[in-house]
């Protein structure tokens, strides 16, 4: 007979159950298959009502998500530069100018009237009362019968010239100064570094690209380049220019060029172009042109020293008049011919013949006109003696006399 256990949940069993001798099935591959399935779809679940609240606690990243479709935010950004500075300072100062010239037109029933002939650009230097004051290229007003100036804001108002130097081709305009918002800064360019950045800002190719701004290094001081100012195939002068690659093209002929301070250092005047040559732009340096625009600004033409005289190359007169006419020893193939000497001259105080030639001023070597242009005008003023030394027929003859103003006679 079995014996009779009544539940007590205080008694302690005195044997535990035995577990089953017989071992348990093995998992088939097909459980564990589901198993792992359900896992993945109760996580991807979980996942996808936690993601609005991660959304928003990632920071923004400029996107936004609508359905299915994502869309991206502009941003704005303010760029704030040395360059930017510069130019912000500066390019209200820098103008357009518009060379009208007086055109007769068979066609027309008037039969004249003024027409654009050029454009270029102009720098706004100063304002005296109700007046300013633009500097800008001779070639961009050569010619002109009247000049327009184009103001930052787009406005046009009427400039007459003041005045203007073919040799450093400077003029300088004057206009209205109402409507003027700012007026540059003169900088050195005696202390620029080469390799350092400036900016070039004008219009290149006219007024539809107003203020264009381009900029580059300064790529070389003191440069020295002929010129040919009446286009007759020989040098008449030499331009002292500052050399950059910044992009200067036909239009910005007279704009600023200028330092990251946003100072004038430079007038655009040209660039080398041709085929073989990129990134040479040229600029006369503004400590050159100082003292141009206050001779022009106060007496509407620089005043500059004269001998009185007329002049021709020795290199320009055929061997046999060398020989015949001048006398000049064989050995002396360079100098300056003296062609006429003007009537109460300078020259003709001191005794200088025709046919005297030129071989050196102060006794600096002249072996052509430009040399002695370029001692004359950057060495001399008017007033100064300067000795002067001649062949006359094979002889050495020297002079000293006074200089006197070229426009005086």
């Amino acid at each position: 007979m079995d014996d009779y256990r009544p539940y007590n949940p205080y008694a302690e069993d005195p044997q535990p159950p035995k577990r089953s001798e017989k071992p348990e099935k093995k998992r088939g591959i097909a459980g564990y298959f589901l198993a792992g399935l359900s896992g993945v779809l109760v996580g991807a679940l979980l996942l996808w009502f936690m993601m609005p609240s991660l959304q928003s606690a990632l920071p923004n990243n400029g996107t936004r998500t609508a359905g299915n479709i994502t869309q991206t935010e502009q941003v704005s950004t303010e760029v704030t530069t040395d360059i930017t500075s510069a130019v912000e300072k500066t390019s209200a100062a820098v103008v357009g100018i518009t060379n009208l010239q007086e055109v007769n037109n068979f066609w027309s029933s008037e039969q004249s009237g003024e027409q654009e002939a050029g454009t270029g650009s102009g720098v706004i230097y100063k304002v005296e009362g109700d007046r300013a004051f633009i500097v800008t290229n001779h070639h961009v007003v050569d010619g002109a019968n009247s000049i327009e100036v184009t103001l930052a804001g787009g406005k046009k108002v009427s400039a007459e010239l003041v005045g203007s130097d073919v040799w450093t081709d400077l003029a300088v305009l004057e206009m209205d100064a109402t409507d003027v918002e700012t007026v540059i800064e003169f900088g050195d360019s005696d202390a620029l570094t080469q390799g350092e950045p400036v900016i070039a800002i004008g219009n290149p190719l006219g007024l539809d690209f107003f203020g264009s701004v381009t900029t580059g290094i300064l790529s070389g001081k003191e440069r020295v380049i002929p010129v040919d100012l009446n286009e007759d195939g020989q040098q008449d002068w030499q331009t002292e220019v500052l050399q950059t690659d910044a992009a200067i093209n036909p239009g910005n002929s007279g704009g600023a060029l200028i330092n990251i301070a946003g100072q004038l250092i430079g007038i655009n005047s040209m660039k080398i172009s041709t085929t073989t040559v990129e990134g040479i732009g040229l600029a006369i340096p503004i400590n050159s042109a100082i003292p141009i625009i206050e001779d022009l600004e106060q007496n509407g033409e620089v005043k500059r020293p004269t001998m009185g005289v007329t002049l021709v190359d020795v290199e320009q007169v055929p061997s046999f008049h060398q020989q015949e006419t001048l006398k000049l020893p064989e050995d002396i193939t360079t100098g300056v011919v003296v062609d006429e000497v003007i009537d109460n001259s300078p020259a003709a105080a001191a005794g200088m013949q025709q046919y005297d030639v030129i071989v050196e001023l102060d006794g600096e070597k002249v072996e052509n006109m430009l040399d002695l242009r370029q001692y004359l005008y950057t060495e001399k003023e008017v007033g100064d003696t300067m000795d002067v030394k001649v062949y006359r027929q094979g002889e050495i003859v020297e002079f000293t006399l006074e200089l006197t103003d070229n426009n005086a006679l």
